[in-house]
């Protein structure tokens, strides 16, 4: 087994708002491979993007802060690195694609400005130097004329171009660590299929890691090679992609797979899961996802359960996971 390119130790972050404390991601622990593609995967407000922003350190203080935890990247601990020394791993050896990318680009600068203020920045090039690479890596996520498109701002590009300059952008420095939140959500399907397969392809030709964050399990068994499933803050399943889509072991997993629209099933009623994800700032005693579960008996009510072991490296939170699939 190769050792761990980022190891992620009871990460536990928190908001403090007027209202209470916002407990968004509890006891968070997972490890990523070189050359591997993470899925992280769960409904809205169950953690994930607040997971790949406590990675980066990105989380606004105040309110939020990450409470404990160890984020061990090639063995040191991001959390215990100077402001100065983390900035020199944003964008260098930890990249991140965010969610939708007009907000995310600046709309005053040219695309070609801001893919180049990264390369002049962390790769200590003179401007020519960083226009010809931003250039080649416009071509590489196979943006038509890139020489052309490197001096447009953001709103004179669509949808799907801006996504592939939020991906090149990223991968312009050859980071070891790509974090990818929702990166198809904005974009309709035939795009999507696209810029998935260029991930996948750019991740194979670079040999980096990627952390893919989404709610679309479609999207994941396309691309990725292990799942971590979350739900109120916590990873509740996890494992390789075979274990999660042909033997999962938590309830919530099942529900997640059972809403997916099958085209052989046309006239079938999808199975969808009742309930909501609960408010991270009044969460339910015992298993979190016990008010919404059918397998639901009176000690999911009383403590936590932890990650029982399936397999080797496939874990569940549920303590009914031999009767759950």
């Amino acid at each position: 087994m190769k050792t761990p390119l980022l190891e992620v130790r009871s990460l536990t972050t928190q908001f403090f708002t007027e209202d209470g404390v916002v407990r968004a991601v509890e006891d968070v622990n997972f490890e990523i491979h070189p050359g591997e593609i993470l899925s992280l995967v769960g409904e809205s407000g169950c953690g994930k993007s607040v997971t790949g922003l406590s990675l980066l350190r990105l989380i606004p203080i105040p309110p939020g802060k990450i409470m404990s935890g160890e984020l061990l990247f090639e063995g040191r601990d991001l959390l215990g690195l100077e402001e100065r020394e983390m900035e020199r791993v944003r964008g260098n050896d930890i990249s991140m694609i965010f969610q939708e990318p007009m907000t995310s680009l600046n709309p005053v600068f040219t695309i070609g400005n801001q893919i180049m203020e990264a390369l002049q920045l962390h790769q200590n090039l003179d401007k020519k130097e960083a226009r010809r690479r931003a250039i080649e890596m416009l071509d590489r996520v196979k943006i038509p004329s890139p020489e052309v498109r490197i001096d447009s701002y953001p709103h004179q590009l669509s949808g799907g171009m801006r996504q592939r300059a939020m991906i090149a952008m990223a991968l312009s420095c050859q980071p070891k660590l790509l974090i990818a939140d929702e990166p198809t959500t904005a974009l309709d399907v035939t795009i999507q299929a696209q810029v998935l397969r260029l991930l996948k392809e750019i991740q194979g030709e670079m040999g980096m890691a990627v952390m893919l964050i989404t709610h679309d399990l479609g999207v994941v068994s396309e691309i990725a090679d292990r799942v971590a499933v979350m739900y109120a803050g916590r990873i509740v399943e996890s494992g390789p992609i075979e274990a999660i889509f042909g033997e999962m072991r938590h309830p919530y997993t099942r529900g997640l797979l059972e809403s997916i629209p099958q085209l052989e099933e046309k006239k079938k009623r999808l199975n969808a899961i009742p309930g909501q994800v609960p408010n991270p700032m009044d969460l339910p005693t015992g298993c979190k996802f016990h008010p919404r579960c059918h397998l639901m008996i009176d000690d999911c009510k009383k403590e936590e359960p932890p990650l029982y072991p399936v397999n080797k490296n496939h874990f569940s939170r549920c303590i009914r996971w031999k009767e759950c699939c």
